[in-house]
């Protein structure tokens, strides 16, 4: 019973209840990985269930080690005969073992983003389209909200409604038919075989189903369609499926993720029990008391009522600068005052944006400052050219068929294989209806009065079977050698380090192949070529997130959206604007909007001691220049809880004394007289113009004025400004 312990009466309620489906509605910082955790520990040391038969879904592989780690200190070697990952993962080992039962080949390698665009722009060439026209990723989208709804290409063919989904229709079918003869699955296929699986072959799924008595979901307001039917599938009629998940934190519609999955549980299942996580660890009274008046408003929720035993804490900080420039000035002056005053560490401070484009002047700033800082998602490791290369040469050792792979690699390092030559390749194979690795076996083995002949130079012809030779030894040698000498091999038959250390960046580059190399010794215990197929898994799975280092000393640049599952003593939020947060796209869906106001929720609960909510007055951003109106989210939170509506010195804001005043004087004369929106007023130096809006700061009042003489927009404070009303 010591797994009850550590727990508060509704964990230990969540924990307790077993049989049937349950649905726990738990709260940021609510504790509920531990609940999950201790969940899993109880069904195995109290209740007597095999941790063979017990599934434990995540979204991220973080969180999976995180559960991992949690679960050795509760039950030790178990957690070994758990089944624990993310849907991804969990959905390629079926496939795997069983993907033969819908014609999955085993040995299928997995297509990350890049070369999803890759395969795609090709494919967009082939129908006789133009790429620059109908962009890739538009077309990858429109794929991937197709399979996350398991529909087929015949089927989006047959339903389409417009001109775009037409082309989009034609590519997909033809995208689907090179994967199938690349061997590779791209990662909405991972979800969408596997249901197929499930659908289609009933020995399978009641395998499945009778080994899996409990399963647990992790993040469940996540969730698609296709995983929501997945979790159904496995939990057949036992329905013991435990899904944990808050509707106020669902923030990946743009990935399809759909609500609907968690508010409607309790439709599909009548029977669940609901449990309420409402107790808060991470956070002080103040900051969620702000996060509970921001959330509020929405419609689409589970109503909560966050509470904590932690201290009252400091007031939100709502801080105004001029430009985007200077809320970055702001940010690291007061990231280093945190730090100089000892209140904080570079470490415990994130900054948080709604857009991957508003982390270029903070960089900026974070260098001239010379303040040390980390980039979630900058280059991701996985995606450097050199690294990519080495994954390449891989893949085609465990699946010749991946034409993507093959193509990048055939001339690196250089053969003399140009483009051309490679079109000329890729053309003769498909003439031939055969792989790219067959046309190369042809080519090798053709015999001069044998038709059809390759329409190559006997130059090309000798480069093309020089790298098949190769591969043919590293295939061979594959069976034999671990992981390790299998790369090491590849590395000094290719001429790779050479290759990489004559060219721009060599020694940083050659680093990075290195560091591949020991990613690679984590598998070299496994048998050839278990290593290999485990290690390739391995790293196109991984996600921004997971390659956090939360143990380096430096402040951390991250967006809103990948934020979500982290916590940090000190948050600052950026742009907290009109058209940036929320963003312009979401002002005509409300259901958008509301997606907006929980990501505003989520950066604000990351926070376990300060916050700040930081805007401009101006702000240059992907090629325009624009005046700035704060963020409605603003005006939800009470004066009680905000500090002060701080306007920044910074050093554009003092040479605009006109602009930004901090005169304390309270506001007379115009201000007491009631100036309103719509006034047309008179300023000595600017001329007439029209009030826009107005709002109290502090002991004044600010107005904003759309000026007459080409002065444009001017934020004033009546204190200050004199501003005489006019008819």
């Amino acid at each position: 019973m010591d797994v009850l312990a550590e727990l508060n009466p509704a964990q230990r309620e969540a924990v307790e209840t077993i049989e049937g489906p349950v649905l726990i509605l738990a709260g940021p910082g609510s504790g509920k990985t531990r609940v999950i955790a201790h969940r899993v520990a109880y069904l195995i040391k109290v209740c007597g269930i095999s941790p063979y038969r017990i599934m434990a879904v995540t979204f991220t592989n973080k969180a999976a080690r995180e559960m991992e780690e949690r679960l050795h200190r509760l039950i030790g070697g178990a957690v070994g005969d758990l089944t624990i990952g993310t849907f991804h993962a969990i959905c390629a080992r079926i496939l795997r073992r069983d993907g033969r039962a819908i014609g999955v080949d085993p040995r299928f390698v997995i297509y990350d983003e890049e070369d999803q665009l890759s395969l795609l722009k090709r494919t967009i060439q082939e129908v006789g389209l133009d790429p620059k026209q109908y962009a890739p990723r538009a077309i990858a989208s429109a794929i991937t909200a197709a399979k996350s709804r398991t529909v087929t290409p015949q089927e989006y063919i047959q339903s389409t409604s417009s001109y775009f989904e037409e082309v989009a229709g034609r590519v997909y079918e033809r995208y689907q038919q090179l994967l199938t003869e690349s061997n590779a699955l791209d990662f909405d296929d991972l979800l969408m075989k596997t249901v197929q699986l499930f659908r289609n072959s009933p020995e399978t799924l009641a395998k499945y189903q009778s080994r899996y008595l409990h399963i647990l979901v992790d993040e469940f307001q996540d969730t698609n369609l296709v995983q929501y039917e997945l979790i159904k599938h496995l939990g057949g009629s036992k329905h013991n499926i435990c899904v944990v998940g808050d509707p106020d934190q669902s923030i990946y519609s743009w990935r399809f993720a759909d609500l609907r999955n968690i508010l409607s549980f309790e439709k599909d299942f009548p029977e669940a029990k609901v449990v309420l996580l409402e107790q808060n660890y991470r956070s002080t009274k103040l900051i969620l008391e702000t996060a509970s008046h921001v959330i509020s408003a929405n419609q689409l929720r589970k109503p909560k009522r966050l509470w904590t035993d932690n201290e009252p804490g400091e007031l939100t900080n709502v801080v105004e600068t001029y430009t985007e420039q200077e809320e970055a000035q702001f940010v690291v002056s007061e990231v280093e005052r945190l730090v100089g005053e000892g209140k904080a560490k570079l470490g415990d401070c994130a900054v948080m944006y709604r857009t991957n484009a508003q982390s270029r002047a903070l960089e900026e700033a974070f260098i001239r400052y010379g303040t040390p800082y980390k980039l979630v998602a900058g280059t991701r490791f996985y995606e450097r050219r050199e690294v990519k290369d080495i994954i390449a040469y891989l893949r085609v050792i465990q699946n010749p068929h991946d034409s993507v792979s093959l193509l990048r690699i055939i001339n690196i390092p250089g053969r003399g294989i140009g483009q051309r030559s490679l079109s000329q390749l890729s053309s003769w194979a498909k003439s031939l209806g055969i792989s790219q690795y067959e046309a190369l076996q042809l080519i090798a083995e053709q015999k001069d009065n044998e038709e059809p002949q390759p329409p190559f130079s006997p130059r090309l012809v000798k480069a093309l079977a020089g790298f098949l030779g190769l591969m043919q030894e590293f295939i061979a040698r594959s069976q034999e050698l671990n992981l390790v000498d299998l790369f090491d091999l590849i590395i000094k038959r290719t001429g790779y380090e050479e290759y990489i250390l004559g060219g721009k960046d060599g020694e940083e580059r050659w680093d990075n192949v290195l560091e591949l190399r020991t990613v690679a010794a984590e598998y070299r215990h496994l048998k050839p070529p278990e290593g290999l197929t485990a290690f390739l898994e391995g790293v196109t799975l991984v996600s921004d997130v997971d390659g956090l280092d939360e143990t380096v000393d430096a402040a951390t640049l991250v967006t809103l959206h990948q934020a979500k599952g982290l916590e940090f003593p000190v948050v600052f939020i950026v742009g907290v604007e009109d058209g940036i947060l929320p963003h312009f796209k979401s002002f005509a869906d409300p259901e958008q909007m509301e997606e907006e106001r929980r990501l505003c929720y989520v950066g604000i609960t990351r926070a376990k001691q300060r916050v700040y909510l930081v805007y401009a007055f101006r702000r240059s951003l992907m090629g325009s220049s624009m005046v700035s109106r704060p963020s409605p989210f603003l005006d939800d939170i009470p004066h009680h809880l905000i500090a002060s509506r701080e306007l920044w010195q910074g050093e554009e804001s003092r040479v605009m004394p006109s602009l930004y005043s901090r005169n304390k004087t309270p506001a007379t004369g115009v201000a007491s007289s009631g100036l309103k929106t719509g006034d047309h007023v008179h300023h000595a130096q600017f001329g007439d113009g029209v009030v826009v809006s107005r709002r109290p700061v502090k002991d004044d009042i600010e107005v904003v004025v759309a000026f007459t003489s080409g002065v444009g927009v001017r934020k004033l404070l009546l204190s200050f400004a004199n501003l005489e009303k006019i008819k």
